[in-house]
């Protein structure tokens, strides 16, 4: 892993897909150098396209009202995308019936891990989930990494998947993750394909909830507070900022913009 500053930045870059929580926000909320650099990368003609394991209820005001193209929730479950002939849109890689099933069954998941596990609680944003479950062990509770362990197991010995982001641990029934939501996203609203143009876009993230992009994608960046994560990471960033959080989403944006 290196340092953003020594990036030669191909050309040209397309689009930019960023994580939102400790990536775009700093203490839970975006900040103004991170939505100013949305906006710039935007006026510049790039795909901006947000990727969080947070739920589509609490997704929809910004999918509405900040300057990207979609953004997809809950790991690549959810699409929302705005536009000014439909409104907010909603997509989803499940179907129906699939996703009534998985919804009946998740919520006895969580209420015995809450039972099991010593202060374990569900997320506060669990209200607007519709295709996961998520135990908060950062953002209003904290759990230590033995607890964080224990929660895992658990999801594991339950048969399903899961990833644990800088605040939450999320967890779900179906083969979706943020990558597959990324091209999934990708192919629906651009009509364009991920795989055959890896070259052209970039991942900006912070934890492992972050990994699997990192992973796949030939251009990948970590603001500087994922360095908390790495120990855990088998596919670490290629590269990482110097700023954290917000301020290391706006650093990315100004050696994109700058090599333009």
């Amino acid at each position: 892993m290196r340092p953003l500053s020594s990036w030669q930045v191909p050309r040209p870059i397309v689009g930019v897909f960023t994580d939102i929580d400790d990536t775009l926000t700093t203490d839970g909320a975006i900040t103004p150098d991170a939505l100013q650099a949305l906006a710039d990368l935007k006026a510049a003609g790039l795909h901006v396209v947000p990727i969080t394991g947070r739920p589509v209820g609490w997704s929809e005001p910004f999918a509405a009202s900040w300057p990207v193209d979609a953004i997809v929730a809950e790991n690549g479950a959810v699409g929302l995308q705005h536009t000014t002939a439909h409104g907010l849109r909603k997509f989803y890689q499940q179907a129906t019936a699939t996703r009534s099933a998985n919804f009946a069954r998740m919520p006895q998941v969580l209420a015995h891990i809450e039972q099991t596990v010593p202060g374990a609680q569900r997320t506060q944003d669990s209200s607007g989930r519709e295709t996961d479950i998520a135990i908060d062990h950062s953002e209003f509770e904290q759990l230590d990494p033995t607890q964080i362990e224990e929660v895992c197991q658990l999801l594991q010995t339950h048969g399903l998947r899961f990833t644990v982001s800088s605040i939450h641990i999320n967890a779900w029934l179906g083969e979706h993750d943020k990558w597959t939501g990324a091209c999934w996203g990708v192919q629906a609203w651009l009509e364009r394909s991920l795989p055959d143009e890896l070259a052209h876009w970039v991942y900006v993230g912070d934890s492992s909830n972050d990994e699997v992009m990192f992973k796949h994608m030939q251009h990948s960046v970590g603001v500087a507070n994922v360095a908390r994560f790495l120990p855990r990471l088998r596919h670490p960033p290629g590269y990482i900022c110097q700023q954290e959080r917000g301020a290391g989403f706006a650093e990315l944006a100004t050696a994109l913009l700058g090599a333009r």
